[in-house]
């Protein structure tokens, strides 16, 4: 029997994915300011960014970076166990620990690295790593990657994923979830969760990349708003790239965890450290994030806004209280179809088709930001509320 020819292969399943609808296709842009982008030659409204608090164009973060850029280059050069870890990592590092409340965080380039890293550090062949079915791609790679048992439980089911973890009593046992979901948009049940590792001695790991800025009294996230600290939540993970508009992520706990993770998170070892200039806007960010109060009361009121406006439109919105509203349009057709018909009234809102998201769960992933003004949330919902037809998207809430 002849030797599969791998090109051959992913061309097949690249082919499948066309005539099911699911191909994915880079979009250039070419050009942002405030929420508006182009792209293709047209001016677009959008509706897609993750840069929840507007702090990607904020004049602060700006200037951090051309300041540290012309003081210390671009590229740091090396990675951080080598000569890349440069003061304004370092600072940063300390920044983000006072802001969650945790003893020591530990900068990576991405938040896929981070969560790579800590899982690879934490677990072993033999151990368990119990899993909410919706969580992010990276957590559920992290896992099988580190050889541990990977158990998935029903979406937000605490029940559940009490029973995966007595199903293994003697195994070292992590417990992860994302803060605040990306694709749902909601918030895990975290006390809850936190309450179940305490009893079954189980570590819990949050990965709170789109939490971050947005949730708590002062923004440090799901886990604070939820009214828990390092005891509760031991390892914590977010990204300096939605929110804080800049690009990296870290993680965050006590000592001994950051310690570990120097030693044994290969992602870390082995990575040219971030740009330094890039850790300086992070630091601008965080303090504009933690002081200025008003931009998150501007993004709540959005979300309030579109949410009743959906409301009365009767839009099948799913139950997010976040930035991320989804609109549930079922088969990946309908996504695409509803994603041109507001592209053609000059608004970007992706669809999200599986396998993102589940078969049969197709939606427009509509997110808000602090950039967007009341006008803008009147016109996307007056364009989804001409979307046709209107009577494919009953009932799919």
């Amino acid at each position: 029997m002849p030797r599969t020819d791998l090109l051959e292969r992913l061309a097949v399943q690249t082919s499948e994915r066309e005539h099911a609808n699911l191909r994915r296709r880079l979009r250039t842009v070419e050009h942002v300011e405030g929420p508006w982008l182009e792209s293709g030659g047209r001016r677009l409204l959008g509706f897609c960014s993750n840069d929840y608090l507007g702090l990607s164009q904020h004049p602060q973060v700006i200037a951090a970076l051309r300041r540290a850029t012309a003081d210390e280059g671009v590229g740091s050069g090396s990675a951080h166990l080598i000569c890349g870890h440069r003061r304004e990592h370092a600072q940063l590092e300390e920044m983000l620990a006072e802001w969650t409340g945790r003893e020591r965080a530990l900068l990576f380039s991405t938040g896929y690295m981070a969560n790579l890293g800590t899982m690879q550090a934490l677990l072993a062949r033999g151990d368990v790593c119990v899993q909410d079915k919706l969580n992010h791609a990276c957590l559920l790679d992290g896992a099988q990657l580190a050889g541990a048992e990977l158990k998935r439980y029903p979406h937000g089911d605490v029940e559940a994923a009490a029973r995966q973890l007595q199903g293994r009593p003697q195994a070292a046992a992590l417990l992860a979830t994302d803060g605040v979901f990306s694709m749902d948009g909601d918030v895990a049940p975290l006390a809850e969760l936190a309450a179940l590792c305490i009893r079954e001695r189980a570590t819990l790991m949050v990965d709170d990349a789109h939490g971050l800025g947005v949730l708590g009294a002062e923004g440090a996230g799901s886990v604070q708003a939820a009214g828990l600290g390092q005891r509760e939540v031991p390892v914590l993970m977010a990204t300096l790239g939605k929110a804080l508009g800049c690009s990296g992520a870290f993680v965050a706990g006590s000592a001994a965890l950051i310690d570990g993770l120097v030693q044994f998170a290969r992602p870390y070892v082995y990575t040219t450290a971030m740009p330094p200039a890039l850790a300086a806007a992070a630091c601008a960010a965080v303090e504009i994030a933690r002081g200025e109060h008003g931009r998150r009361e501007k993004l709540q009121a959005l979300i309030a806004r579109f949410r009743a406006g959906a409301a009365q439109l009767g839009l099948p919105l799913m139950a997010s209280h976040s930035a991320i509203q989804p609109l549930r349009m079922g088969d990946a057709q309908a996504a695409l179809d509803a994603a041109r018909a507001l592209e053609q009234r000059g608004l970007l809102v992706t669809a999200i088709r599986p396998p993102t998201v589940p078969p049969g769960q197709a939606r427009l992933r509509v997110t808000l930001s602090a950039m967007h003004e009341d006008e803008h949330v009147d016109q996307l919902l007056e364009a989804l509320g001409a979307l046709p037809p209107r009577a494919a998207m009953a009932g799919l809430v």
